[in-house]
């Protein structure tokens, strides 16, 4: 069996985009006819560049040769151009056609991913949601004037509410004011005042039938994450995601040892080096790898057993398409050290309109396929009915500092 074909899909999102603007998706096809769907969890160039980079990863280290030697094309992969060093770019594109890779092999086995992977530990799969707005895009206007779910204690009260009601026994969102490129820095009084009126909103709202968790998307300095973070203790969240940005996992380990909030991180984290410089620091008890990022399954799994021997958790992220999901899913569905999973509401909609069988989720939980593979079908159909155009990143920070 050799791989004999790519091809990429770069998706548009309709509004309300839950998960993003676009999806990347890759397709794999053997000499025998067997195919597997990866996606990649890429957004530092636009899609359409990604896409070509996935094909050229493809064409360098994995055309013509065996879909089940993954360790050597990741290596060959990760070493490319004399690298041999962590690169978002590189693994975005090798985490997607890894786990095609994977996809094929299950099926050509006859089985779900996880059987491969180490079997069953955990029956269903535990998730959580953001908080959504109720209509209109996820992305409103960023303007402190708009009233939306971040900003509103009264709306993220309804909407954890909501979640609460629609079976989701956990909630994140990020309130803690406008991130931009120079970040860290000290979060403002406002900011502090603001957050802790949400967190408390949330908590009211919810009581102690579901868990908060907390996100910043990196904004701080350790000094104003540990201001934060002392404010918002009392509200007992799960996790302060991301307290400082990720480049410093020993600045990240500061806040950690400060507080009694768990520290989560990792969606901005690629292989197991840069995992494992969390790990030795302390930095965070959980961990969130993107497994469009991080390196695919098999590199993930090594990460996760990094983890367990350290008593650290592993809470996949998912700020993406169903391909990733399902992924997560395969995984997740194997790790003894498992905490919860980032699902894009209950992935109704658009996520299950891009597969000819949705995910399957009831009461809060996901319940993982035993079709072989993956465990999904990307419809090909749908993806080529909503092209991308043209548009912003998939993730965007302000352009200027945060003015005190």
């Amino acid at each position: 069996m050799k791989i004999a074909d790519v091809k990429t899909f770069v998706v548009a999102n309709p509004p309300p985009q839950a998960g993003g603007r676009y999806f990347i998706f890759v397709k794999l096809t053997t000499d025998t006819g067997v195919t597997g769907y990866g996606e990649a969890y890429n957004a530092s160039f636009g899609p359409d560049v990604t896409a070509r980079m996935i094909e050229d990863v493809a064409a360098r280290h994995l055309a013509g040769r065996d879909p089940h030697d993954i360790a050597a094309f990741v290596r060959r992969a990760y070493s490319s151009g004399f690298t041999q060093r962590p690169d978002v770019a590189m693994m975005g594109c090798v985490s997607a056609l890894e786990m095609a890779c994977w996809d094929i092999i299950g099926k050509e086995a006859g089985q779900p991913v996880w059987k491969l992977l180490g079997g069953r530990v955990n029956e269903t799969i535990r998730t959580y949601t953001y908080l959504y707005p109720k209509s209109g895009s996820v992305y409103p206007d960023e303007t402190e004037e708009a009233k939306n779910v971040y900003n509103d204690p009264d709306l993220a009260a309804e909407a954890a509410y909501e979640a609460l009601r629609q079976g989701f026994d956990a909630v994140k969102f990020d309130p803690a004011g406008p991130y931009t490129a120079f970040d860290g820095h000290q979060p403002r009084l406002a900011d502090i005042d603001l957050s802790v009126r949400m967190v408390a909103a949330v908590r009211d709202a919810v009581g102690a039938k579901a868990d908060i968790l907390f996100g910043t998307h990196g904004q701080f300095t350790a000094s104003g994450a540990r201001r934060m973070a002392r404010a918002i203790e009392r509200y007992d969240p799960l996790w302060f995601e991301e307290p400082v940005p990720p480049d410093q996992p020993e600045v990240m380990a500061e806040v950690a040892r400060f507080t009694s909030i768990p520290v989560a991180t990792g969606e901005r984290l690629t292989g197991k080096a840069e995992f494992a410089r969390v790990i030795e620091h302390r930095a965070a008890s959980i961990l969130q790898p993107n497994l469009g990022r991080s390196g695919g399954l098999f590199e993930t799994r090594m990460i996760a057993a990094m983890a367990e021997a350290q008593h650290i958790q592993i809470a996949p992220h998912c700020y993406c398409g169903p391909i990733v999901a399902a992924a997560n899913i395969q995984l997740a569905v194997t790790l003894p050290n498992f905490l919860i999973l980032e699902a894009i509401k209950d992935f109704s909609g658009f996520h299950a309109e891009l597969l000819k069988t949705p995910i399957r989720w009831e009461d809060g939980h996901v319940i993982p396929s035993e079709e072989p593979g993956l465990g999904v079908e990307l419809d090909e159909t749908v993806a080529e009915a909503h092209p991308w155009a043209d548009g912003p990143l998939h993730l965007e920070m302000s352009d200027k500092p945060l003015v005190p």
